[in-house]
């Protein structure tokens, strides 16, 4: 038994074969952009295959809501039907997950060494988990313990009202609501996001992200106090996610901006804000947060699914 998994974000694309549930293979990543729609990307891939490297199965991590047949991407003008997809891939099975839930399934497969924690606190056994992260948009889901196993959730709490936690935040916060009517979490925690959070905190014209990663890394201190700003906002998100779902198995940050800048987030004050709930100050700190630094943790998370009995 061969599955084709593919983790589909906004902007990029990872596809790879498991054989039987085991380590992922022939793991290629694609840009989005370079493709008219998802069924033309994976043909392609696999038309790259060999024969005896066909897939039989499917298991997909699309960065969308997952609400029925169709769906709808967020962040890339991509809309498909999961069976007719199934179809036009000619596969016996076919399941598809939202990205997050993907990445939550994962997290009781990933070593040590795939995490880095920040700051203090103890993984409790049997107790939810939660992940999130900032990439082309903000995902979550959490990994709760029912009937022996592991259950993950997803949702779209990317999309929550962001909260400021200092006056300087209320400006920024103030200037994009102006401009949008609603600041989200996904507004200013997302690679346009930090675009947005630079313009807005410098009032200067909207950079692009890799550009202001890439002025923070040499020191621009504009650059490297958006980043500080940009953390800070996550700990406040990722405290209200704790607290949410009493997340005292971990809450692991995933996405694909933070673990770019692991030494400047571990130095950040991230865990300082995440702690800073005043009469539960000490109930967040309790809670142990990490940072997932593995190569594709959301293709894990697939191969994961692929050994649950029911896939």
């Amino acid at each position: 038994m061969s599955y084709l998994i593919a983790d589909i974000g906004g902007t990029n694309t990872r596809c790879a074969i498991s054989r039987a549930g085991r380590t992922p293979e022939r793991i290629q990543t694609f840009a989005n952009s370079d493709y008219q729609s998802l069924v033309s990307l994976l043909k392609f891939y696999l038309g790259s295959l060999s024969p005896d490297q066909q897939p039989d199965r499917g298991v997909l991590a699309v960065a969308a809501p997952i609400r029925g047949d169709t769906i709808q991407m967020i962040n890339i003008d991509w809309r498909f039907s999961s069976n007719q997809l199934q179809t036009q891939l000619g596969l016996q099975h076919f399941d598809i997950l939202n990205d997050f839930e993907a990445l939550a399934t994962g997290l009781t497969s990933l070593s040590d060494d795939a995490l880095i924690q920040i700051g203090s606190g103890k993984i409790l056994p049997n107790k939810p988990k939660a992940v999130i992260g900032p990439g082309t948009g903000l995902g979550v889901a959490v990994l709760i313990p029912v009937d022996g196993a592991w259950k993950a959730i997803s949702g779209e709490s990317g999309h929550v009202t962001l909260a400021a936690a200092d006056d300087q935040e209320a400006r920024i916060i103030a200037r994009i609501r102006e401009r949008f009517g609603h600041c989200s979490a996904e507004r200013l925690l997302s690679g346009p996001g930090l675009s947005l959070l630079h313009s807005a905190l410098h009032d200067c014209q909207i950079s692009d992200a890799a550009e202001i990663a890439r002025l923070a890394e040499n020191g621009n201190p504009q650059a490297e106090q958006s980043f500080e700003i940009f953390f800070r906002l996550l700990g406040t998100v990722s405290a209200n996610l704790a607290l949410t779902v009493g997340a005292f198995g971990g809450i692991y940050i995933g996405g694909g901006i933070i673990p770019r800048h692991a030494e400047k987030f571990a130095a950040s004050g991230f865990r300082q804000r995440f702690c800073a709930k005043g009469r539960y100050g000490n109930y967040l700190d309790s809670i142990p947060t990490f940072l997932i630094i593995a190569e594709h943790p959301t293709l894990t998370g697939l191969v994961a699914h692929t050994q649950r009995p029911d896939t």
